[in-house]
This record gives structure tokens, C-alpha cells and sequence, in this order.
């Protein structure tokens, strides 16, 4: 099996407070191949001085500065200097369990195109995360990968990237979406806590607020638009078969409790906010 190098992508804005614990989950790894970009998007905070402390510390840390653009455009820019075959992501207030390079490097001569582990909460909160299988269907309705998963460089490539005009978000979801546009749908899950996500008091703003959210959602909807037509078909059609369902069958009940139903429905929701 080759040694392959692996380049772990760390963007940084107003998170130093976190970077050395993030950072220190880097160092701990079982797996020593590997080189760490620190990309500091224009951080008006003290970034700089904790992230040069680890460069000299260990010469696998590197380091960028940039001008502020944001989370794609700072991990575009990560990535763009990279040298490993594979990709990962990671937040800077985030932190990854010390075997997960090793465990998705005993993957790397699977044909894999994405790897990631299963994830769970710390900070204020604590609990295991929950995500849907992954399939082509389920991703469409929703992230279904979390951000800090390994992929090869030149599938990035391939895509273009992060699309840097999702300022609010969902860039992670839109880019595995262009993934599975183009073939990459070989997904392996490491059954074993690999990701540790931060939930902060101010968390609860990590959700997006409405109006952003669906302005995005629009964004990756009409981005991707043939792909949901070809998986889900019109709008319209699937209003039609919610409606053919309830006056074919006169246990009402028994529909609209059905799985079927149910996933037509949510497409149907989802839809209609696109659409409106």
C-alpha cells in the first residue's frame, strides 16, 4: 500500500480561541503523512500569532493569508496549494479523533471517492450526530456528509471547487452534490467516531436564519437543476401523484402515513419553497 499524502485544509476566521485544540488533534494523528494548511481569511483576531506558533512547531504546518472571502474561498485557496492525493477539511473550532487519517488511509486503494467517519457534538452540547444513509436521493434533499471528509484533490478539481457565491452557507452540501453530478458516488462510512463538531451557545446561530437559507437552497436547486429533474421529475408531478394517491385510496391514514407518501411530500415542500 502507497504512503499517500494527505492535505488537511484548516480555515480560520475569528476562531483562535479554538485553533490550538483543533490543531493539536492534527498532531496527534496515528498517521504522520500528512501537511496541514492553516488559511487565515482575513481573521481580525489573533490567528496569525497561534497559527505561526505551529508552523514553527512542526514543519508539516503551513500557512496562508488572505483577504476576507469566506469559507469557500478560503478553503479554495487551501486547497489550491495543496500537495497530497487527498483532501480534508477541517473547521478550525472542530477537531478530529487521532486514528481517523489512518482508518480513511486503509481505504485509499478502494476506489473510494469520498471516506468520512461518523461524527458527534462537544462543547455546549454533547451527543452522537445523526445523518441519513448516504444514496444520490437523500443528498438531494439534504446534506447527508459532514464537511471534514476525505476526497481526492483532483476531483475538486474536476468540479471547480467550492462555489464561493454560497456566502451563507450549504457549500459543503452543494459541493457533494457536484461530485455526484459527475460520477463520484463510491462512499465509504467508517463505522467509528472519527469527527468531533463544536456547538457553541452562539450555535444556535449556526443554523442559517430563513430567508438566507432558502436564498441558498434556490441557489443550489437552480445550480443543479437537471439532476433534480432527472432523480425527482416536475414539481407538478409530484403534486399530481400526491393527489392520485388520496383519491385512489380511501384509507387516508394509511397513505399519508407511508413512507412513499412521506418522501413525496418532503420533496413536494421542498419544491414549493424553491419555486415561491
Amino acid at each position: 500500500m502507497s504512503y499517500s499524502q494527505i492535505s488537511i485544509i484548516v480555515p480560520c476566521y475569528n476562531q483562535a480561541q479554538y485553533l490550538d485544540e483543533c490543531l493539536q488533534s492534527v498532531l496527534e494523528q496515528s498517521y504522520t503523512n500528512w501537511e496541514c494548511i492553516i488559511v487565515n481569511d482575513g481573521s481580525p483576531d489573533n490567528t496569525e500569532e497561534v497559527a505561526k506558533k505551529w508552523i514553527e512547531k512542526d514543519p508539516r504546518f503551513k500557512y496562508v493569508l488572505k483577504e476576507n472571502g469566506g469559507l469557500s474561498s478560503a478553503r479554495n485557496a487551501g486547497i489550491e496549494i495543496a500537495k497530497g492525493e487527498w483532501i480534508l477539511p477541517l473547521d478550525s473550532d472542530d477537531k478530529i479523533a487521532n486514528y481517523y487519517l489512518q482508518l480513511a488511509h486503509d481505504q485509499f486503494e478502494n476506489n473510494y471517492d469520498i471516506i468520512y467517519g461518523e461524527g458527534e457534538h462537544f462543547g455546549a452540547k454533547n451527543g452522537k450526530m445523526y445523518q441519513k444513509l448516504y444514496s444520490i436521493n437523500s443528498l438531494l434533499q439534504e446534506n447527508v456528509i459532514f464537511c471534514t471528509a476525505f476526497y481526492k484533490k483532483d476531483s475538486w478539481k474536476e468540479v471547480g471547487g467550492y462555489d464561493e457565491t454560497l456566502i451563507y452557507g450549504f457549500e459543503d452540501w452543494e459541493f457533494w452534490i457536484s461530485l455526484a453530478e459527475i460520477g463520484k458516488t463510491n462512499i465509504f462510512k467508517i463505522p467509528k467516531t472519527c469527527f468531533y463538531y463544536r456547538i457553541k451557545e452562539s450555535s444556535m446561530l449556526s443554523k442559517l436564519e430563513g430567508e438566507k437559507s432558502l436564498l441558498m437552497k434556490k441557489k443550489i436547486y437552480e445550480k443543479h437543476e437537471k439532476i433534480y429533474l432527472e432523480k425527482f421529475g416536475n414539481y407538478f408531478d409530484l403534486l399530481r401523484t400526491i393527489r392520485s394517491l388520496k383519491e385512489e385510496n380511501k384509507n387516508l391514514l394509511k397513505i399519508t402515513n407511508s413512507k412513499k407518501y412521506k418522501f413525496i411530500e418532503k420533496l413536494t415542500n421542498f419544491y414549493y419553497k424553491l419555486k415561491s
